[in-house]
Formats: structure tokens, C-alpha cells, sequence
């Protein structure tokens, strides 16, 4: 088994500061970065902050989701937010200094839900995302003309 995967995406400008995204062979339509517009109602999209923000969410609910169905525990429904904390650094430049997730999940049952507490325990560990943000990631750039 290989210890390594590698996938690709790409964006396009499409005008001023919004990009359109090809997530390859992904079904759905266009998703577009927007960070031109500054007003929620003018946007297209969000902006890279949100995203990012919203893959970290995305990633910890479905952890938490996997969690619950290996342990049999029904789930009628989850929601979530990111809450996003940024804060200019000391050269001025805005920068993300804590992204908070709540999760809501929906279990009727009160023997399901302590059961569910063994997940909150170990579910973070299988989200991608949160922990390769808190291990550091390597990101390399190269510019082609």
C-alpha cells in the first residue's frame, strides 16, 4: 500500500479576483473563489478564507459522521459552523489566527449519545484536513511565465 497520494486541482481567473475552479472530474457545477467582491450579497463565492474554513468543517463533520456509523450510533442529522478569527500580523498583512467548528449533531437517543462520546474522543485524528493544518503543511510555489 502506498503511503502517498497525490491529487490536483486548478482555478482560471475569470475576471479581477475570482477564479474558477476545476476540481477534475468532480460532479457539480462551477465553483468560483471570489475575492473581489466584499459584500456577502455581491459574491459568487467564497473567499479563500471561507473555503478553507468550510474544508475544515467539512472534513471534521464527515470524521465525526464516519465515527458514529462504525459504532452503529444513528444520526438523524448534523450541521456545523467555522468560525473564523483573523487578525493583522505585525507587518500588517491579515492572517487566520483560529478557526473554532461546532458541530450539532442530532441523536435522539440518550444511550446513543454516550456512546457518541467515545467519537468526540478520536474522530479529529481522521480528518486530513485539521490535522495536517496543525502539523504544518509544506507549501512550494513556482511562478511559469
Amino acid at each position: 500500500m502506498s503511503n502517498e497520494y497525490i491529487s490536483e486541482v486548478g482555478i482560471k481567473l475569470e475576471e479581477g479576483m475570482i477564479f474558477k475552479c476545476d476540481l477534475g472530474k468532480i460532479k457539480m457545477n462551477d465553483l468560483f473563489i471570489d475575492d473581489q467582491n466584499k459584500k456577502s450579497i455581491d459574491k459568487i463565492g467564497p473567499n479563500p478564507s471561507k473555503l478553507l474554513a468550510l474544508s475544515v468543517l467539512g472534513c471534521l463533520a464527515g470524521s465525526f459522521t464516519f465515527c458514529l456509523q462504525k459504532k452503529n450510533i444513528s444520526l438523524s442529522d448534523i450541521e456545523g459552523k467555522a468560525i473564523i478569527t483573523s487578525k493583522r500580523n505585525e507587518k500588517g498583512f491579515w492572517r487566520l489566527k483560529k478557526i473554532d467548528i461546532i458541530l450539532n449533531p442530532n441523536i435522539d437517543n440518550p444511550q446513543m449519545r454516550k456512546r457518541a462520546d467515545q467519537c468526540q474522543k478520536s474522530f479529529e485524528q481522521f480528518c486530513v484536513i485539521s490535522e495536517s493544518i496543525r502539523e504544518g503543511i509544506d507549501i512550494n510555489i513556482n511562478i511559469n511565465y
